[in-house]
């Protein structure tokens, strides 16, 4: 019996785009492990392999090369076994707008075996855990999209599976929404013992949520960690710089590299960023240094090391700029 819930080992899936095209890689190789009882984030932007790794660890696609076990069991010699002990949660809603939640609740719980009555109780205290009872007998279609991605999570844990995937769960919510969503993830772990795999593309999701995350950048693991830890390697404060073009960030971030006290001097589009032992003494050196080159500053901030300073020294680039629409790689 595998130490771990949910095992990855060199997944690689490519997908054909036809008219002589370039096939898509959208897995080149990734792994990870999940230990029982823990939110994984697989962190990165769309595109860059999450949602396809979540399918072939749900069994529904098939890896190309590479191994996979989910509670234990491998996801390509036994996939019914794997289904009977796994929740998922897709960016897509999966209740039915024309049911009251209680019956697609209910309907859930049937489908996975559950006897009427079962199914009944196990309903409401899905819809009273969630705070969605009031409007349990409401048709769906007429529920927040708060409440509405609420009713998805619940119907993913209608069978009290081992291991969840929430595939973008919060996508489209309102702040308060995916705070109060955020909340009750960390309860099901915390007291359910339930073994969690989160995709996001919020790097505040991940910070919140994760208690180990992947950041995966074009279908493979950038680097891996606790969120603390990744932001504590990055030692010192963080410097970013915002020119007025990707013209001026180029003179800008050659201007800066030999400043004493700045170090990792990184170009991103029309933005610097340097690391710095003490990054307020350094900006009047900055500013000076670009003055004195003719090089106007939009904006300069100082702050500690986020998720998105770890994925621009691992990437190479910042997470917002890689953030594009979703693709079928994703």
């Amino acid at each position: 019996m595998s130490q771990y819930d949910v095992q990855a080992d060199d997944l690689r899936k490519t997908y054909p785009t036809g008219r002589g095209k370039p096939p898509v890689h959208a897995l080149d190789g990734l792994s990870f492990t999940v230990e029982p009882g823990t939110v994984y984030g697989l962190l990165g932007p769309n595109g860059a392999g999450k949602s396809t790794t979540v399918k072939i660890l749900a069994t529904l696609s098939r890896a190309d090369s590479g191994t996979a076990t989910v509670a234990g069991v491998s996801v390509s010699a036994d996939p019914d076994a794997v289904r009977h002990r796994i929740g998922l949660v897709s960016q897509k809603p999966s209740s039915d707008p024309m049911a009251t939640g209680r019956e697609n609740l209910v309907l859930a719980a049937r489908i996975q075996g559950l006897n009427r009555s079962d199914a009944r109780d196990r309903a409401g205290w899905l819809l009273a855990r969630f705070g969605i009872a009031d409007a349990a007998d409401r048709l769906v279609k007429t529920w927040s999209g708060g409440m509405a991605r609420k009713l998805d999570v619940a119907i993913g844990l209608v069978h009290r599976p081992r291991v969840l995937f929430l595939d973008e769960p919060t996508t489209g919510l309102d702040p308060e929404a995916r705070a109060e969503l955020w909340a009750e993830i960390g309860r099901m772990t915390g007291e359910e013992n339930l073994t969690v795999l989160l995709t996001t593309h919020y790097l505040d999701e991940a910070d919140r949520l994760a208690h180990r995350l992947a950041i995966v950048d074009q279908g493979r693991v950038a680097v891996e960690g606790t969120p603390d830890r990744l932001k504590a390697e990055l030692r010192g404060d963080v410097l970013h710089v915002e020119l007025e073009d990707e013209a001026a960030a180029l003179r800008a971030s050659a201007a800066v590299e030999s400043l004493a006290g700045l170090s990792a001097v990184l170009r991103d589009g029309s933005s610097v960023r340097a690391r710095s032992e003490a990054g307020a003494r350094v900006v009047p050196a900055v500013f000076a240094c670009l003055s004195e080159r003719g090089i106007p500053v939009v904006s300069a901030t100082v702050a500690r090391p986020s998720l998105d300073d770890v994925y621009l020294r691992y990437a190479g680039r910042s997470f917002a700029s890689t953030d594009a629409p979703e693709a079928v790689a994703s």
